[in-house]
């Protein structure tokens, strides 16, 4: 399934989990950490069975991220997911592959690690390694509070943890979030934080707001224009291959056997986006 746009949605938050049912998100982060006061803590995680029974019509990611198990309340989040529906856990400030190891022993759900740490930035390819991991996520708050950067609409003070992150997980194999933005007023701020996450490679963005998921969809999603150049290319490259020639040419443009690879990589995100349309 495509994962443009992933939800935080808190978990002691009743209108907001029904609400998210209605979403055209591709996936939902119920939170038990952050979003959620202490004192709350205990009523978000009774909620969990209503928040994570059906799926509100689609078929969508759905991810619970517990406190850290050096907390109070880790390991009741752990305890509370057996049984339910949820289709992976994300583990809060994986600074190395032990933090995953510590959650997949009591737990078998798939593991999704938030690296917003400065050391787990530097494990990146350790902690992408880890046999249960299913993909990560950037928490770029925190890591911007820990390496004490400025805010900027460029993000450049990031630039290398999340390329560094990336990388590993393209190492891997797994999908890869780009981190939340905060200017809910800033819809241009926004689509640009989008353009540059699609850009270097990033599967989807993680959101704080509903809507964020519009253009959070529409920027990790070809456009009509690069569905029109994959098609051609791979027309091209085929028609090349039975005249006989190792590579054609497309709009000026050489395409050789990669960029035919990336065309029909291209292809199947569009009908995968299509057929969850259509769902």
């Amino acid at each position: 399934m495509p994962i443009r746009s992933l939800l935080y949605v808190p978990a002691s938050n009743a209108r907001a989990l029904e609400k998210s049912r209605s979403l055209t998100c591709d996936g939902v982060i119920i939170d038990l950490e952050d979003a959620v006061a202490p004192q709350a803590k205990a009523a978000a995680r009774a909620a969990l069975p209503a928040a994570l029974e059906g799926g509100g019509g689609r078929n969508r990611l759905r991810l619970v991220r517990i406190n850290a198990l050096s907390t109070p309340w880790g390991q009741d989040d752990l305890d509370a997911l057996g049984g339910l529906g949820c289709d992976g856990v994300a583990v809060p400030k994986v600074s190395d592959p032990a933090g995953l190891d510590a959650v997949a022993a009591r737990c078998d759900l798939p593991l999704w690690a938030m690296i917003e740490t400065a050391r787990g930035v530097l494990s990146a390819p350790a902690i992408c390694g880890h046999p249960r991991l299913a993909g990560v996520i950037m928490g770029t708050n925190d890591l911007a509070r820990e390496l004490g950067a400025r805010s900027r609409a460029d993000r450049m003070p990031l630039w290398t943890a999340l390329q560094g992150v990336l990388l590993a997980a393209r190492a891997a194999g797994v999908p890869a979030i780009d981190g939340v933005c905060n200017a809910l007023d800033e819809p241009e701020r926004f689509a640009a934080e989008c353009a540059q996450g699609r850009d270097m490679g990033f599967d989807g963005k993680s959101l704080i707001h509903p809507a964020q998921i519009a253009a959070a969809n529409a920027a990790f999603a070809p456009s009509a224009e690069e569905i029109d150049l994959a098609r051609r290319r791979i027309a091209g490259f085929e028609a090349a291959q039975a005249a006989g020639q190792g590579v054609a040419v497309v709009d000026g443009e050489i395409v050789e056997a990669l960029h035919v690879e990336t065309a029909r990589r291209t292809l199947a995100l569009a009908e995968r986006i299509a057929a969850e349309a259509d769902a």
